[in-house]
């Protein structure tokens, strides 16, 4: 399967276990705590996130990128889950690291890998919602080509709270 194209001095690819650290680091803020299949709180741990990633690639179920900058440094996270072959569907999802914020590494990200899912994947839909209260990621699916389709009520819950999720939606046929 051939990579996403660059944009600028950003580009997509699979993530290495040299990438821990920018892992770790990633996950060690509170609100990324919650965005993690396990808790990612040691190099250790966030080796076994890379391994994961790698995983689920080799199994066809998942397939995470690092989106990088010119020098090889991992700023994010894109990535197409749930894939689902016999309907053409996949759930996105995206993280930076907190010194990449603003820069519009997680658009990038998030627009490459849903055009990568569809040419190399074969998908038609993708997927991704956001909690209403986080308006950066509202800002990045816009951004990426993702139209609001509705709102999934008190969906996700962190630290006992609910969260209403907006979700959002791209077709392989929406222009971009």
């Amino acid at each position: 399967m051939t990579p996403p194209p660059s944009v600028g001095d950003l580009r997509l690819r699979a993530w290495q276990a040299e990438d821990a650290a920018t892992v770790r680091a990633a996950f060690s803020e509170p609100e990324m705590a919650w965005q993690a299949d396990e808790p990612v709180d040691s190099l250790g741990a966030a080796a076994r996130w890379v391994a994961r990633r790698a995983a689920e690639r080799d199994a066809g179920s998942a397939y995470a990128f690092a989106v990088e900058d010119e020098n090889g440094t991992a700023l994010g996270n894109a990535s197409v889950g749930a894939v689902n072959h016999v309907h053409g569907i996949g759930w996105v999802s995206y993280w930076t690291t907190p010194g990449a914020r603003g820069r519009g590494v997680a658009a990038y990200g998030c627009g490459a890998v849903a055009g990568w899912a569809f040419a190399e994947l074969g998908l038609f839909r993708l997927e991704l919602g956001h909690r209403t209260n986080n308006l950066a990621s509202c800002r990045v699916a816009r951004a990426a080509g993702f139209a609001v389709e509705g709102l999934q009520r008190q969906k996700l819950t962190y630290d006992g709270i609910r969260y209403d999720v907006e979700l959002h939606a791209r077709l392989a046929t929406d222009p971009c």
